[in-house]
């Protein structure tokens, strides 16, 4: 079927993989991925409950129907990735879930999820955004181990366990199209953001299982692959990957040096958080050639600023009370 067949929020990305922009927040903010092989289907990451209409049209215009998806994978268990996995699951008779091994228990039971998130978000928003968290049966889930290889209609998918954003993440390589999907593992790259150099990406830090050397060690491990494309949640395919991978490791470092300046300024080190991060990541889109307004700037980055600020501080004090 023709792209132009497709709905607005399916993008092509080659190698019959499509990008569906799940509506979360604004356009092109959240991705899940249907990758195609043989008639069957694959889908990396799910969204929210909200998604779950607009992955079924994007099944429907591909020509695809409910029983041909093998397989439902999050990347982690993060709401925006896997909030809406156990809903789509009631709609796709044939799939497995394959899940981080600690992430599987959580799509069963996933109380704690949204204890967890609500404790960040707060219950109200939580319903609006997530809507009401659906468990997946038992018997549906697997959990993937480092190095697994799976089988899409005889397409290679293989995962790897990317710790760093958060414990619970894996990656996928995709041996078709030589490229990852990466979940949150190799940041966060909005389309806004492109100029003449290409993408931008700034690393996510969001609460609460942030280590920064595993990160990088993360990152390093997907660049030693040297993939072709990276296929970002947050949103949509970038390829220059060398470029953006250093681009990626510096802004990590410039994170973790702000930590260890504030580390210790008590009530304020909130505000001095958003402040550093917000000039870091002023700094580097103007050296990539981003002419957005500056009022266009902060209204793109406020949602990552504050989470990063979040996640930093947790980091923070973890690693104040390993040191006692």
């Amino acid at each position: 079927m023709s792209a132009t067949a497709l709905p607005s929020f399916v993008e092509p990305c080659g190698h019959d993989i499509y990008a569906v922009d799940t509506g979360f927040h604004r356009p092109r903010f959240d991705a899940a991925y249907l990758v195609l092989h043989g008639g069957r289907a694959a889908i990396v990451d799910a969204g929210t409950n909200h998604a779950l209409p607009r992955i079924l049209e994007a099944l429907a215009a591909l020509g695809l129907p409910h029983d041909a998806v093998d397989w439902v994978i999050p990347t982690h268990i993060h709401l925006d990735h896997a909030g809406g996995v156990g809903l789509l699951m009631q709609a796709l008779p044939a799939a497995r879930v394959m899940a981080h091994p600690r992430a599987a228990r959580h799509l069963v039971d996933p109380s704690q999820i949204w204890a967890g998130a609500s404790a960040v978000y707060g219950e109200a928003e939580m319903q609006r955004n997530y809507g009401t968290l659906v468990p997946v049966p038992a018997d549906r889930v697997d959990s993937s181990s480092d190095g697994q290889r799976i089988s899409l209609a005889g397409r290679t998918l293989e995962f790897a366990d990317t710790p760093g954003h958060a414990r619970h993440h894996h990656c996928i390589w995709d041996e078709a199209s030589q490229g990852w999907f990466t979940g949150d593992t190799f940041g966060l790259s909005y389309r806004e953001f492109d100029s003449e150099r290409g993408a931008w990406l700034l690393p996510t830090s969001t609460p609460v299982q942030f280590e920064p050397e595993a990160l990088k060690a993360s990152v390093r491990r997907l660049l030693a692959r040297s993939p072709r494309s990276m296929f970002l949640t947050h949103y949509g395919r970038v390829d220059d990957v060398p470029r953006l991978g250093a681009l990626l490791l510096a802004l990590l470092d410039e994170m973790v040096a702000l930590g260890r300046r504030v580390a210790g300024v008590g009530e304020a080190r909130h505000a001095a958080l958003r402040e550093g991060l917000e000039a870091i990541y002023r700094a580097s889109l103007a050296e990539h050639g981003c002419t957005l307004a500056p009022a266009a700037l902060r209204q793109l980055l406020e949602l990552d600023i504050e989470l990063n600020a979040q996640g930093m501080a947790i980091w923070l004090d973890r690693e104040a009370g390993a040191s006692r």
